[in-house]
């Protein structure tokens, strides 16, 4: 018979006190434990196999908890570089998503340097925010029409990358590759990906009236479609 002490605080293969925290998954795994110490207190070595599963699942479980408190603790709340106050992880996504939709309700009413201003507010307030990167794109688009068409270029070309695989991005950068770059080949690789994603970007009247490009950028894909 294994000794009941096998697990105390003295033995060389002992693991450290669980923490229990607000995980309820925490209190099983520490349950389970104690019951499978019990177990193997009073139980014949052949039987021992029939403990040590349940065994090893607790601890597993327990692995397992680990990260999803860590999520929970970001969930919770971020503190500012200067210790102030702490937001919400989950206030600063929807004020991510309310500007990311106000910028889109401006751009499909025209009105480009309000959708600038909204989708810059995106990226510098929440810039570490994933969705930040759609923000990029409709911010370049924006900056095509009523900005600076070079600092446009670059933010697509750099979106391009971040976001690879994302047609609209492809299919923009296409066109402002050929008419203010003057890169054919480049914007023929950029519009094969876009066009092999999502085929629409071939049809003028979906860039203009679902996608609602600035008349400038819609004007610039035609000249290179034009060509195909």
């Amino acid at each position: 018979m294994l000794s009941a002490n096998w697990m105390s605080a003295s033995h060389p293969h002992s693991f450290p006190p669980l923490p229990m925290r607000e995980c309820g998954l925490h209190l099983q795994c520490h349950t389970h434990i104690r019951a499978s110490a019990q177990l193997t207190s009073r139980m014949p070595l052949p039987k021992l196999t029939s403990c040590v599963l349940p065994l090893c699942l607790a601890l597993l479980l327990a692995r397992d908890c680990a990260p999803s408190l860590a999520l929970a603790d970001q969930q919770r709340s971020i503190t500012s570089a200067d210790g102030g106050t702490t937001v919400s992880f989950t206030s600063r996504v929807e004020q991510a998503i309310s500007l990311l939709d106000k910028g889109r309700q401006a751009q499909a009413e025209g009105d480009f340097s309000q959708a600038l201003l909204q989708y810059t507010q995106v990226i510098k307030e929440d810039g570490d925010l994933a969705l930040s990167e759609y923000a990029r794109v409709g911010r370049a688009i924006a900056l095509y029409e009523v900005g600076d068409r070079e600092e446009a270029f670059i933010e697509l070309e750099d979106v391009s990358v971040s976001l690879k695989g994302y047609p609209e991005v492809h299919a923009a950068l296409a066109a402002v590759l050929y008419t203010d770059k003057h890169s054919l080949l480049s914007a023929e690789k950029q519009f094969t990906i876009a066009t092999l994603l999502d085929p629409h970007y071939t049809d003028l009247s979906y860039v203009k009236d679902t996608k609602h490009w600035p008349p400038s950028l819609v004007n610039s894909l035609a000249k290179f479609i034009d060509l195909q």
